[in-house]
C-alpha cells in the first residue's frame, strides 16, 4: 500500500511538474494494483488551500474529491487509534495534518510519498519516498 501526502496528491492529479518520475511511477504502479491511498485529512487540506486561494482547482473541492476517488485512489478514514497515535508521535513537528497522515501510513503499514523535508528527515519508523524524485 502507498499513501500520498497532500501535496503529492495534488501534483499527481493536476499533473504538476514537481512530482518526480520515480514518485509518479510508484504512484501509477500502486494505482494499477489498487494499492494507492490518501488520508481523509488531505481532502480537508485541499479544501482549505482552495478556500484561501493558495491553489486553484478546476472543480469545487467536493467534486475534486469525487474525481480522485473515482480514479481508484482509496480514501483512508481517520480513526480514534490514528488520532491517538498522531498525538503520541515523538520527535515530530506540530502540524496536526502531517501527524495524522504519517500515523495513517504507519497504521496501514504503507509507504508515504512526500516532499516534506521534515517528514523525510524524521527518524521514526516509516517507509518514505521523496515526491520530487
Amino acid at each position: 500500500m502507498l499513501l500520498l501526502d497532500t501535496h503529492a496528491l495534488i501534483w499527481l492529479v493536476e499533473g504538476s511538474k514537481p512530482l518526480g518520475r520515480r514518485a509518479a511511477r510508484l504512484a501509477d504502479d500502486a494505482l494499477a494494483r489498487d494499492q494507492l491511498a490518501v488520508s481523509a485529512i488531505s481532502f480537508w487540506e485541499v479544501a482549505m488551500l482552495a478556500r484561501e486561494q493558495r491553489i486553484a482547482l478546476d472543480l469545487p473541492p467536493a467534486e475534486w474529491r469525487l474525481r480522485v476517488v473515482g480514479l481508484g485512489v482509496h480514501e483512508v478514514p481517520l480513526t480514534g487509534d490514528v488520532a491517538i497515535g498522531a498525538a503520541m508521535l515523538t520527535d515530530f513537528h506540530a502540524d496536526p495534518a502531517d501527524r495524522l497522515i504519517v500515523t495513517s501510513a504507519q497504521a496501514m503499514d504503507a509507504g508515504l510519498i512526500t516532499a516534506d523535508d521534515r517528514i523525510l528527515r524524521w527518524r521514526g519508523s516509516l517507509v518514505r519516498h521523496d515526491a520530487r524524485k
